[in-house]
């Protein structure tokens, strides 16, 4: 099997072909914390997660790295009242780094939700101050960056002067974009209006600062994920993500700095996940047409009819490819359920099924897992993938009926196939299992409040947790190994 990863740089498909044979370095750009992760960036770390669980699956031995950015930098009009962080800290009234911490923890429990891996290494923009200073410090002396009243700024002009090409990733011509940027972010201090900051002089008001040999100050955005992903990777890694929103200018500085600090182009695949919409429309506080991750799982929400499962929610993400357009709406989450239920009862009924090959089938599992392989290392083209999946539902369904047959071979063969791809690579959670996992867990705590409650004499709160359990159909049972309950 041959992998084709979608070249964003290239504009088309390329065999994959890794640095070190059997090894895969891939970077995601990760989240600036200063609030709730939103919908749309679920999207894309899940399109990156299932992305990760192919390589894996598919053999490589896989260094993921994902970043949190955690220091502030200012929007485009360059205004310190404007920076996300320090409006977040003033809004709340909390430490910049409180701030860090409460949506760094909401981040994570986001993911967690969706069973979204962990990557191997997450390194934070506060945690590789020195690294970026370094590179600034580089990239200054190689004349690909100059400084101006405490502020370091990465030449245009300049790298492109030397036969390189500002705007590849991106296709942007470098005269257009000078003849329509406005110099917004360097207040006069920049040569050309697209120079970007490396590092910029912190103001009065500015919270988040460090030294530097050019006074206080921060790093700029595109500096740190350069900084972060060639120091766990190397000066040119195989694969680097994000959304299709950070191709330009994030993912084109990224490049530029990466060409001239080391003068080789410091990704060979370039990888973009596409938007998310709601209701065809794009999703936007301003519009209204808005939703948190945790408002579609819980149901408080006025868009969808009823809660969803993190499960089913990952199945309908998966449904799209990840460089395509996902929509979502409530008949699409509710068809989602009902595609998911099918796939999890087709599952139930496999591991009940015994072999039988005296019939003849019609079911080439062979071909079938041909065809499944094919959509996975083809750009990771889940909805190809899930559509094969579908196939073997079909089968399995008609062998319930006895309408088709298997031999034992096959039988296990189709088993562990059918759980790699839905369990291992689309990452999916079976809800009922779950449930009874979460059952055991919470009747555990009461037993075990019930067990103090008879410790401290506390007797009518002992039996009324044991008579509103037994009401519900849950015997508790005391004996000298401790309690055990049974359901009826």
């Amino acid at each position: 099997m041959q992998l084709k990863i979608y070249n964003s740089l290239a504009g088309e498909k390329e065999i994959f072909k890794p640095i070190l044979e059997g090894n895969v370095g891939m970077y995601v750009c990760g989240p600036t914390v200063y609030s709730n992760v939103h919908l749309g960036n679920v999207r894309t770390f899940l399109s990156f997660d299932f992305i990760y669980r192919s390589l894996t699956h598919l053999g490589y031995k896989v260094r993921y790295v994902r970043n949190i950015t955690d220091a502030g930098h200012l929007t485009d009009d360059g205004d310190v009242n404007n920076d996300r962080f320090v409006k977040q800290t003033r809004l709340e009234k909390l430490e910049p780094m409180e701030i860090v911490q409460k949506y760094t923890v909401d981040f994570h429990k986001v993911l967690d939700m969706f069973n979204l891996l962990p990557p191997n290494i997450e390194p934070t923009a506060t945690g590789h101050i020195v690294e970026q200073i370094e590179l600034t410090q580089k990239l200054i002396e190689t004349g690909f960056a100059y400084e101006s009243n405490g502020s370091v700024y990465f030449d245009v002009l300049e790298y492109n002067a030397r036969g390189l090409n500002y705007g590849e990733l991106s296709k942007r011509n470098i005269e257009e974009l000078f003849a329509n940027t406005r110099d917004l972010d360097g207040q006069g201090e920049k040569k050309n209006p697209q120079d970007f900051a490396l590092w910029k002089k912190a103001s009065l008001a500015h919270i988040m600062r460090w030294n530097s040999p050019w006074g206080e100050g921060f790093p700029g955005w595109h500096l740190e994920c350069t900084a972060m992903s060639t120091k766990y990777l190397g000066e040119t890694f195989d694969i680097h993500g994000g959304g299709m929103d950070l191709k330009f200018p994030h993912h084109e500085c990224e490049i530029a700095q990466g060409k001239a600090c080391n003068g080789a182009s410091p990704v060979n695949y370039w990888m973009h996940a596409n938007m998310l919409t709601m209701n065809s429309q794009r999703m936007s506080k301003s519009t209204g047409n808005y939703i948190l991750p945790m408002q579609l799982v819980s149901g408080e929400n006025d868009f969808f009819e009823k809660p969803f499962h993190p499960a089913i929610v990952r199945f309908c993400f998966l449904q799209a490819h990840y460089r395509s357009v996902l929509d979502i709406s409530n008949d699409a989450m509710l068809a989602s359920e009902k595609g998911f239920s099918r796939l999890m009862e087709a599952l139930k009924i496999l591991n009940s099924i015994t072999p039988n090959d005296e019939k003849r089938s019609g079911f080439s599992l062979e071909d079938w897992k041909t065809k499944a392989y094919d959509a996975l290392t083809d750009d990771f083209n889940s909805p190809v993938l899930i559509a094969h999946l579908f196939e073997a539902v079909k089968f399995i369904f008609a062998l319930k009926d006895e309408k088709e047959s298997i031999s034992a071979k096959d039988l296990e063969d189709l088993r562990s196939t059918l759980n790699a791809f839905v369990f291992d690579v689309l990452g999916l959670q079976n809800i009922e299992e779950n449930n009874n996992e979460k059952l055991d867990q919470t009747l555990q705590v009461l037993i075990e409040l019930r067990n103090q409650a008879r410790r401290s004499k506390n007797f009518d709160l002992s039996d009324q947790i044991r008579d509103k359990l037994l009401a519900e159909g849950i015997e508790l049972k005391d004996g000298r190994e401790g309690t055990t309950y049974s359901i009826s």
